[in-house]
């Protein structure tokens, strides 16, 4: 895949991440971005096409669709996290993670599945987490979503491919954003998950690990849990 050669659409992509996603296509000689946000007076840069999309808006996605129907490369990075835990918070809150990341995100790709195929297939990357496979406290309800969404796209992979369409999974620790401002941990730069994401979709990967810590955490995964949680909590 030529990023070069690709019409780009970014949701999010008034801040952090997404802001760098379309700082990085643009870098890379991109032939149209889209920049969508629930906000579009938020998005500050210019040579980009402007588009409202809100992930808890189906009419809003679905203009979007329409409106960037020569799209062959869909960037969902638009997402939430509102904290919280899963025993005592309100479901309403927890519903909304599930519906801002799992719900949302599919919306997103239901609309622009066809968009993409009549284009020649494309790309769909999403921007998930290492939280994706495992928890941490005060973020267990974006953990649940952000696992359901990463095995969304596990989904989304094998039903699209008869579209010829990539679909590939991004995850990453923690970065510089608003999203991680009271962490108080190590956090990479934005632009460095747009900088891997691209490189990932030129080779065609179907995954990409951005950081070190989220190889810890998959590596994990194969071992004992118990194991896992002892040495990054202190806890059994």
């Amino acid at each position: 895949m030529n990023i070069s050669d690709q019409v780009a659409l970014v949701t999010g992509a008034n801040r952090g991440i997404g802001r760098e996603f379309v700082r990085e296509l643009k870098r890379r000689g991109v032939a149209r971005v889209y920049a969508t946000a629930r906000n579009p007076r938020a998005v500050d840069i210019a040579g980009v096409e402007v588009l409202h999309l809100d992930l808890l808006d189906h009419d809003s996605i679905a203009r979007a669709a329409e409106e960037a129907s020569d799209v062959t490369l869909l960037i969902n990075n638009a997402g939430v996290q509102a904290g919280g835990t899963l025993v005592g918070s309100d479901l309403a809150e927890l519903r909304s993670e599930l519906d801002t990341h799992l719900f949302g995100t599919l919306d997103v790709i239901r609309s622009f599945a066809p968009v993409l195929a009549a284009n020649g297939g494309g790309a769909i990357t999403t921007v998930l987490s290492a939280l994706s496979w495992f928890s941490f406290p005060g973020a267990a309800p974006y953990a649940v979503a952000k696992a359901a969404e990463w095995n969304m796209v596990n989904g989304v992979r094998l039903e699209l491919a008869e579209h010829g369409t990539l679909v590939q999974g991004v995850h990453l620790g923690a970065a510089d954003t608003d999203i991680s401002a009271g962490y108080d941990g190590p956090k990479i730069h934005p632009a460095e998950v747009a900088r891997a994401t691209l490189d990932g979709l030129e080779a065609r990967r179907v995954e990409v690990v951005v950081d070190d810590w989220s190889r810890t955490v998959k590596d994990a995964l194969a071992h004992d849990p118990a194991l896992f949680y002892a040495g990054a909590f202190q806890t059994v």
